[in-house]
């Protein structure tokens, strides 16, 4: 029995460690770039999209706004103030709508985690979540109107925590802010991915998630849902389910689903919309993760 275990433990360290060894300096430049961009940029991009209202975009706002919160670097409970400080400066609903989707389903660091997925990954999951954040603001644009949409009483815009006069102190404060709050979840998700590789055989996940398409698309669209905690730590899984079979289009629900209903991201969109809009959010979400992955399946395998 000592033996049979102390087997198995070989055998899940030599996955975790190899999985690590091949993910790890992904997730170190995702976090530098991260706290880049929040020391350094965050600031420029949130006051490009206030004086957007300066100008008569019109429609193309919404692509704009889409394309400038997957440039913030923010979490979900980090938007919602700023855009409740956008929101008192002006800007109209269907951008905000827009800027807040895309920027829930993708930052500048995930965008460096996702690299170590391969080319066709990343672009999938560019492509769809700036698509799923411009849909957004168009849903808002044709159907809500001259209707109020958010309600962002009681936000106010968060005390910036990166203050301090050495530029290389707040670079470094921020670095290890985003290695404490990611870093757990990215073991986590490495261990569990090794766990996958000993004991799943791979002949499973090409039946359920690759061969199966449009059930394949469902399952990975619901699984996102509880699964995903951490866009870092999902990594390690979906390069395994990939390598085993795994269908690009499901692959590219599985990345809208999770992001969108990760439970703190849930909290605090439950706040600004209510019951009512919160289910229609949830609803859309299903739908175009759903409809993404059936249509990337069609051109990507």
């Amino acid at each position: 029995m000592a033996k049979t275990l102390h087997r198995e433990f070989v055998y899940l360290w030599y996955y975790f460690e190899l999985q690590l060894g091949q993910i790890f300096p992904y997730w170190v430049l995702g976090m530098a770039l991260g706290s880049v961009v929040s020391v350094f940029l965050k600031e420029r991009i949130h006051g490009t999209f206030r004086a957007l209202r300066e100008k008569r975009l019109g429609i193309l706002g919404i692509f704009a706004a889409s394309m400038l919160g997957i440039a913030s670097p923010l979490c979900m409970y980090g938007t919602i103030p700023i855009a409740a400080s956008f929101s008192k400066s002006g800007i109209r609903d269907d951008w905000l709508a827009a800027f807040m989707m895309s920027s829930i389903l993708l930052n500048p660091q995930l965008i460096i985690y996702s690299t170590a997925l391969g080319t066709a990954a990343l672009t999938v999951r560019i492509l769809s979540c700036f698509l799923c954040g411009v849909l957004t603001g168009l849903f808002l644009r044709w159907f809500y109107k001259g209707k109020g949409f958010f309600d962002f009483s009681g936000f106010e815009e968060p005390k910036n925590k990166d203050i301090d006069p050495n530029l290389l102190i707040r670079f470094l404060k921020n670095l290890w802010r985003n290695v404490k709050a990611t870093g757990l979840y990215f073991l986590f998700g490495i261990a569990l991915s090794a766990i996958f590789q000993r004991y799943v055989p791979a002949e499973w996940i090409s039946g359920i998630f690759g061969e199966n398409q449009g059930f394949g698309v469902l399952l990975a669209a619901t699984i996102g849902v509880p699964l995903y905690a951490c866009g870092g730590g999902t990594i390690p899984l979906l390069i395994q389910w990939l390598s085993d079979g795994m269908g690009m289009g499901s692959a590219a629900a599985f990345m809208i689903t999770g992001p969108a209903t990760k439970i703190t991201n849930l909290g605090a969109v439950k706040i600004v919309l209510g019951t009512r809009r919160f289910l229609l959010y949830l609803g859309f979400i299903m739908a175009f993760s759903y409809i993404t992955g059936l249509v990337v399946n069609m051109f990507v395998w």
